[in-house]
């Protein structure tokens, strides 16, 4: 078993200082690594709600991506392509010295953790898998417009409307929401409880972190040529798939077509929850985590 210590940590990686954190050390299981979502987010959030319960029994591994959170920017603004994110975390699991690790990735993260599953799949035990996005997919656009008209207001819904109405590009019209709507029409999308979204913002505001947006800017310029659902089908490891049923954001359609695409997966379904069913059913959340790594 891994012979890790707990504590905060600046790691090199790829040429680049990365947040890394280890908890639930004295656990000695294979090391749980979480990967944030965003893209260009953080775990501030996270380690402070859900992260702690699973490091009563795992040995969990925070780690943020390059130019997130508390992690180092690289010099150049399009250094964030999905090769260099899977280098930066083959560093990062060489830095550990473990043979194999255990993936948990939520939202983006989940997404990242299937690449990385495809691309080193000696090196990953179980994937976990929660609200996982298929960045730039028309279906994963569609989920979220339908998202914004289920709980937008009358002047957001004529918007959206007038731009279907006058067959605008499905990307004009997703972009121009998001360039937009306000925090709260945010926090109605990703939330089914808002007294749990005032909490989660609280915490956004406190850890006074901010997404540059330049992840997923040239995540969009630079697509990897085989898109990812084309190669589910070529990760056989056992998945475990969490989603809420009210996600507006990347939407129960999504983990739908990702685990039809998986040999070994399981789809478990979170009823009182929206995008984040780490913060709306905690308790649960890790409940199934634990049963399904134990």
């Amino acid at each position: 078993m891994p012979n890790l210590k707990n504590g905060e940590f600046t790691v090199p990686l790829n040429g680049i200082n990365h947040w890394v954190k280890i908890d639930g050390a004295e656990n000695r299981t294979t090391p749980l690594i979480i990967l944030h979502g965003g893209p260009g987010g953080n775990h501030y959030v996270f380690e402070r709600t859900a992260g702690p319960l699973l490091a009563k029994a795992r040995t969990v591994v925070y780690y943020e991506q390059r130019g997130c959170g508390r992690s180092e920017k690289p010099y150049a603004d399009d250094e964030y392509t999905i090769q260099i994110l899977i280098e930066d975390f083959k560093g990062l699991k060489e830095w550990l010295g473990v043979e194999k690790v255990d993936l948990l990735g939520y939202s983006f993260g989940g997404e990242l953790a299937l690449e990385i599953a495809n691309h080193y799949p000696a090196e990953i035990h179980q994937l976990i898998l929660s609200a996982p996005s298929l960045l730039h997919t028309d279906l994963q656009k569609m989920v979220q417009v339908t998202g914004f008209l289920s709980i937008g207001d009358s002047i957001l819904i004529n918007k959206i409307s007038e731009g279907l109405q006058t067959g605008a590009p499905l990307d004009t019209i997703y972009y121009e929401i998001w360039e937009t709507v306000s925090p709260e029409i945010v926090d109605l999308l990703l939330f089914e409880n808002q007294e749990i979204a005032k909490i989660n913002r609280g915490l956004w505001e406190e850890s006074n972190l901010i997404n540059t947006g330049l992840m997923n800017r040239t995540l969009t310029n630079s697509p990897i040529k085989v898109p990812l659902l084309d190669r589910l089908k070529d990760i056989h490891h056992p998945v475990l798939i969490m989603t809420g049923v009210f996600d507006r954001n990347t939407g129960l359609p999504i983990s739908k077509m990702i685990h039809s695409n998986l040999s070994n997966s399981t789809l478990i379904q979170f009823g009182k929850s929206a995008h984040f069913p780490d913060l709306e059913e905690t308790d649960k959340f890790v409940k199934e985590i634990n049963t399904f790594l134990d």
